[in-house]
C-alpha cells in the first residue's frame, strides 16, 4: 500500500539503497558480443520488465533453461519455431525507421532461442550476399539493444539521485536514517524537495517505477522495514502533491464541503487522517455525510483513471491513495456505527 498505518522505528543506511547490492533490483548490467548467437541480460534480482518501449524496465533473465536439442513436446517446438520466423523477417523487412523501435518494442525477444534460430537461418543461406544480410541484422539489433539499456541504466541512475536528494532532509551525518525521524521538519523539507524536482519533471514513470522496486525488493528481503516505510512516504508526498494541484471544492460560486474535506485529508499526513475524519463526519460533530464523501472519492478515482495512463505508475500510485484514504474511512464510519449500537 501506498499509505502505511503503522510505521517501526527504524534505522537505515542509505547505501542500502543508494548504492544497492547485488540482489537490489536498481542495478542491471548487459553483456553482448558483436555477432554472437546470443544475447545475455543478467538482472540482479530485477523486478523490471520491458514493456511497448514505455518504462524501460529490465527482468531477471540470467538463470534460463537450455536449449535441448530434443523437445518433449514437438507441436509446441514447431510453433515456436514458426513465431521466431515470423518475428525475423518482419526484422529483415523493416525499414532503417522502423527496426528501432520494433527492437525496442521487443527488447525481451532477444534470447538465446532468438539467436540460434538467426543462426541457423544464416547458415541455410543461398548466398554470401544473403548470409552477409543476417550478419548486418544480428549487427543492428545488438546496437539498438546497447542503447536500450544504457538509456535505462541512465535513469535508474538519475532516479537514485532523485531519491536520494528527496531523502537527504532527513539523512543524519552518518547517513544513516532514523524512522520516523526525530524532527517532524525533515518531512516538511522533504515535501518540500519533491514539489521541487515534480515541477522540474524528475518525478517521471522511471523515479516512480524505481520506488515501487525498491520497496516490493525490501518487503521481499522482510528484514528492512524502516526502508519500506521511508519509501511509501516518498509516495504518500508524491500521491498527495498530485492530487492536491486541482480543486474541485468549489462548484457555480458555492462551497461543496465533501470536496473541501477530501481535499483536507488529501494534502494532511497519513498519521493524522483518522483524527480528521472523526471530526469532520457527521457521526463526529462535522457536517460531511459519510455518503457524501464516498461519492466523492468515486468521482476522484474517476478522474485519475481519465487523466492518467492505464496501468502507469503515477495511476497506480493515486488509485492506492485514495483506496487508503476509503478504507480508512470506511473504518472511522463503521466505528462510530458499532459504538451506537
Amino acid at each position: 500500500m501506498v499509505a502505511c498505518s503503522t510505521m517501526a522505528a527504524a534505522t537505515v543506511t542509505t547505501a542500502a539503497w543508494v548504492n544497492p547490492p547485488l540482489t537490489s533490483c536498481l542495478a542491471f548490467r548487459i553483456q553482448c558480443r558483436p555477432l554472437a548467437p546470443y544475447l545475455s541480460i543478467q538482472g540482479r534480482q530485477g523486478l523490471f520488465t520491458v514493456q511497448n518501449s514505455q518504462m524501460l524496465m529490465l527482468k531477471q533473465m540470467s538463470r534460463r533453461k537450455p536449449i535441448c536439442a530434443e523437445m518433449s513436446d514437438t507441436e509446441k517446438a514447431f510453433k515456436t519455431t514458426v513465431e521466431l520466423d515470423k518475428f525475423i523477417d518482419e526484422l529483415r523487412y523493416a525499414n532503417e525507421k522502423e527496426l528501432p523501435m520494433l527492437v525496442a518494442k521487443n527488447v525481451l525477444a532477444f534470447d538465446t532461442p532468438f539467436w540460434l534460430r538467426l543462426a541457423a537461418r544464416a547458415d541455410i543461406c543461398g548466398s554470401n550476399d544473403e548470409k552477409k544480410d543476417y550478419e548486418n541484422l544480428a549487427a543492428s539489433i545488438m546496437t539498438v539493444v546497447e542503447k536500450v539499456v544504457r538509456k535505462t541504466e541512465e535513469k535508474i541512475e538519475s532516479s537514485t539521485g532523485v531519491l536520494e536528494s528527496i531523502l537527504e532532509p532527513i539523512t543524519q551525518e552518518d547517513e544513516e536514517i532514523i524512522w520516523p525521524p526525530r524532527d517532524l521538519n525533515g518531512i516538511v523539507e522533504m515535501k518540500k524537495v519533491l514539489e521541487l524536482k515534480e515541477k522540474k519533471g524528475f518525478l517521471d514513470e522511471g523515479f516512480l517505477s524505481a520506488v515501487t522496486a525498491q520497496i516490493r525488493q525490501a518487503r521481499e528481503s522482510g528484514d528492512k522495514p524502516g526502508l519500506v516505510a521511508i519509501l511509501q512516504k516518498v509516495l504518500q508526498l508524491y500521491a498527495a502533491h498530485i492530487l492536491s494541484k486541482r480543486s474541485y471544492a468549489m462548484k457555480d460560486g458555492q462551497v461543496v464541503k465533501a470536496e473541501m474535506f477530501l481535499e483536507t485529508i488529501i494534502s494532511a499526513d497519513e498519521d493524522s487522517w483518522e483524527t480528521i475524519l472523526r471530526g469532520g463526519l457527521v457521526y463526529g460533530g462535522g457536517d460531511v455525510e459519510p455518503e457524501d464523501l464516498f461519492n466523492v472519492l468515486k468521482k476522484r478515482v474517476e478522474r485519475v483513471n481519465m487523466r492518467t495512463e492505464s496501468g502507469s505508475y503515477q495511476q497506480r500510485v493515486l488509485l492506492e491513495y485514495l483506496k487508503e484514504i476509503e478504507e480508512r474511512a470506511e473504518a472511522v464510519v463503521q466505528a462510530f456505527k458499532t459504538s451506537t449500537i
